[in-house]
Formats: structure tokens, sequence, C-alpha cells
């Protein structure tokens, strides 16, 4: 196959893909198997093969991103009924004081967005945000922008949220680099989107607090007697992103001859394993709720509900994992590496770019996302980067899956209906908030990339 093929192959899948999604409406999941199986004809495979290679890549890729999305999916639902949420929203209120609650909520935000899913956790704080725009008569978006800023970066940039998660999996990049990254480049990307940009578009576009209030379910639930303290429920966040990066670094102190393997180090890279660092933090949530007073019974059905938003991320990820396979067997990722090989256009900006058009054409970012790790995945290999340099590429792909919210995202309409804004004014504000956290996301990657090879 020449590369103009090759090229025009790639052009093919994505307008298929694209085609499917918006034009005929299929399921991602759906869209992604069909536009795989195209490719793979296209390619040459035998139809036998390409049937082997759906099983593999599927296969391959549930592994592991099924388990860990599962148990992070229950974990975040617990921290949300447990009240948690709620707790350490308050908890850094009352630190930060009413001056400098705009910084509160882009930290609350940043922490809970973590764990918890971005429009869940939006739903559950943007109480906070009504109550602070009529006690100080500021903008609604004055609050409102920096806790979307902090649930939107870390749902992109830190595991064990679904984006990143699966772009890690699908790239075979180690967790621990993904979150360390996350965490250093997600910070002054909060920090723009958030505080700064909200107290700007706030003076240009005043609305006040929504006539309706939205509570909380469990906050008329008489079952939960008490809030969690902030300690707590920090602590419980942050111990499987600890448990993950001492496991990395630890293995990679192992790699390296800088640390002697023995029986205590092996547990430590055991317990820093995304899957026992998430059962370890999922049973602390556990326990966290029946201290809080939800009974077994309780806990096992909002663990069961968890689940259902998950199942359909795992399969979306899984058919990543397909097309990704497919581009690997048919020999087309190795003719892309080459030709991109002898290109000026750096790896951390072509990631970036394709999960960007696919965010803007068909606005999912979790499909944009998995997506463009599928088109990256079989060219990494031919490139000498290290284990780092993949977490930024995983990163670059994050945020190019972020920007540009706009009319064919459902975020887009969850935030213009819960702060009562038009689609005006929802482009103003949102959109280009997410358009901030892409391109700032893009460019401490690169900038980052100086430094790690």
């Amino acid at each position: 196959m020449s590369t103009p093929y090759i090229i025009l192959l790639v052009i093919v899948a994505v307008t298929l893909l694209l085609t499917l999604v918006l034009k005929f409406k299929l399921n991602a999941f759906i869209a992604l198997l069909i536009t795989s199986i195209i490719v793979g004809i296209m390619a040459g495979m035998p139809l036998s093969v390409i049937a082997t290679t759906i099983e593999k890549g599927m296969g391959g890729t549930l592994g592991f991103v099924a388990t860990v999305v599962g148990l992070g999916a229950i974990f975040g639902q617990m921290l949300e009924s447990s009240g948690g949420a709620k707790s350490l929203a308050n908890f850094l209120l009352k630190k930060f004081g009413t001056e400098r609650a705009s910084w509160a909520l882009m930290l609350t935000g940043f922490i809970i967005g973590i764990p918890v899913f971005f429009d869940v956790g939006f739903i559950i704080l943007v109480p906070l945000v009504y109550a602070l725009t009529r006690d100080t008569k500021k903008s609604v978006l004055y609050y409102a922008i920096p806790l979307l800023a902090g649930l939107a970066v870390t749902h992109a940039m830190v595991p064990p949220t679904p984006g990143p998660m699966a772009v890690a999996t699908i790239l075979g990049v180690d967790l621990g680099w993904v979150v360390l990254f996350g965490l250093i480049i997600g910070i002054p990307t909060a920090i723009l989107a958030g505080p700064v940009w909200g107290s700007f578009i706030a003076k240009k576009i005043d609305l006040p607090a929504p006539e309706q209030f939205i509570t909380n379910d469990l906050e008329e639930s008489d079952e939960l007697k008490r809030k969690p303290s902030f300690g707590v429920v920090a602590l419980i966040i942050m111990l499987p992103l600890l448990l993950i990066l001492i496991g990395t670094f630890v293995e990679l102190g192992v790699d390296k001859g800088v640390v002697k393997s023995s029986s205590l180090i092996d547990i430590i890279v055991f317990t820093g394993h995304p899957f026992t660092a998430l059962i370890i933090g999922t049973l602390f949530s556990i326990v966290l709720c029946l201290r809080m007073g939800l009974s077994a019974r309780k806990i096992s059905d909002l663990s069961t509900k968890a689940l259902g938003p998950a199942g359909i991320i795992i399969l979306v990820t899984g058919a990543g994992g397909v097309l990704k396979q497919v581009l690997v067997d048919s020999g087309i990722g190795n003719i892309l590496a080459e030709s991109i090989a002898g290109s000026s256009v750096p790896l951390i900006f072509l990631a970036w770019s394709i999960a960007a058009v696919m965010r803007v054409t068909q606005g999912s970012a979790t499909v944009a996302m998995i997506t463009a790790a599928g088109i990256m995945a079989p060219i990494l290999p031919q490139f000498d980067y290290s284990r780092a340099y993949y977490a930024l590429i995983t990163l670059a792909i994050a945020s190019g899956g972020t920007v540009l919210s706009h009319v064919n995202d459902s975020g887009f309409w969850i935030v213009g209906k819960y702060l009562g804004m038009n689609e005006k004014q929802t482009l103003k504000s949102w959109t280009v908030m997410e358009t901030i956290v892409g391109v700032s996301g893009l460019a401490f990657a690169m900038l980052l990339s100086l430094f790690v090879k």
C-alpha cells in the first residue's frame, strides 16, 4: 500500500465514522465497529482475519479498562452518595471565604472531578453557586465557571475518569505518568479557565441565579444521617492516586536498577496497580457510606446504578481498541508512522488535532479521545519515546477532545440550562472556557515535552 492510499484510508475512516454517528445517528460503539471492518476490507485484510482482529482488539482493551472504569464508577458513586462532595465544597468555601470563593469552587471541582462524572458533580454542586450568587449579587458565571473548569480539567486529564483511562489503555501508557502529568498540567489550566476567565466573563455577562433551586435527592433522604469530614473525603479521593503514583515510580526504580527487588517492593508495586489501588479506594468509600448511615442494601443498589453509565463507555472504548488493532494488523500503522517520521509535525500536536477535529464535528469528548487514540496507537511504537512522553500524548488527546463544546455536545445544554443562559451566552462563556482548557492543555503538554523525551 502506498502512503497516499494509507492517508486516504484514514480520511475515509474518520469521514465514515462521522457520517454514521451524525447522519444515521448510530451509537458510537456500532459505528466504530463498522468503520473498523470497512478499513480492514479496504486495506486488503482477509475477512477471517478481520473477525479475529475484532476479537483481539476488543479483548485486549477491555481486559484492563472494564475493570478500572467499573471500579471508578462505583468509587465515584459512593463519594457522591455519602455527601462527600458537598462536605468538601462547604469546607473549602469556609476556609477561602466569600472573597476567594471562586478559587474554592475551582479547587472543589478539581478534586471532585477525579472520581465523579462531570455532569453529576456539576448538578450536585451547582446549588452552592446559586447561593453565593444570591448572597453577593455577582454574576452566576463568576462562581460557575471556576467550578466547571475544575470539573472539566480533572474529568479530561486525571484517571480514573473514563476519558484519559480509555486513551491510556489504548496507547498502553502507565497510569502513574498520566496522573502525575495530568495534575501538573491540570492545575495551571484550571486556574486560567476558571477564576481568571470566570472573573472576566462575569463582567461581560451579568446573570442572576436561576429561579429554580436544584436540590440533591440524598439531602432529603432520611438514610443520610450526617456528612463526612473534609479530611476523610480528601484522603479517600487521593488514596488510589497516591498508590498508583508510588507503584509506578517504585517499579521504574526497579527497572533502572536504583531499587532492589524484594517481597516488600513486590507488595508496593502490586498495591499501586490500578486494579488494587481502586479496589482499596472503593472499599474505603463503601465504609464511608456505611458510617454516614446508608444501609448495605442502598449501597448495593447505588453500585448497580453506577455501572449503567460505565457500560457504554466500556464498550465504546473496546470498539476504539478494535480500530487500533485493525490499523496494526493491516500494516497501516507502520506506513503512517514512516510518513509522519519524515514530517516536522510534533506527535503531540498531531494527536491533539485529530481529537479536536473529532470533538468539534461530532460533539462527544469520549468518542473524540478514543478515535484519536485508535489512530495514534499503531504509530507510537515506531518512535523511540519514553513512557512519560506517551503520557503527554495521552493528555494532548484529552485536551483536544475538550475544545469547542457547542450545540452538538450534551454538556453545552446541561450548563446552559442550569445557569439560565441562552445559546449565545453559553457559547461566549462555556464554549470559550472549554477551549481554554483544551488549548492550555496542549500548550503545557508541549512545554513539558521539551524536558521529557
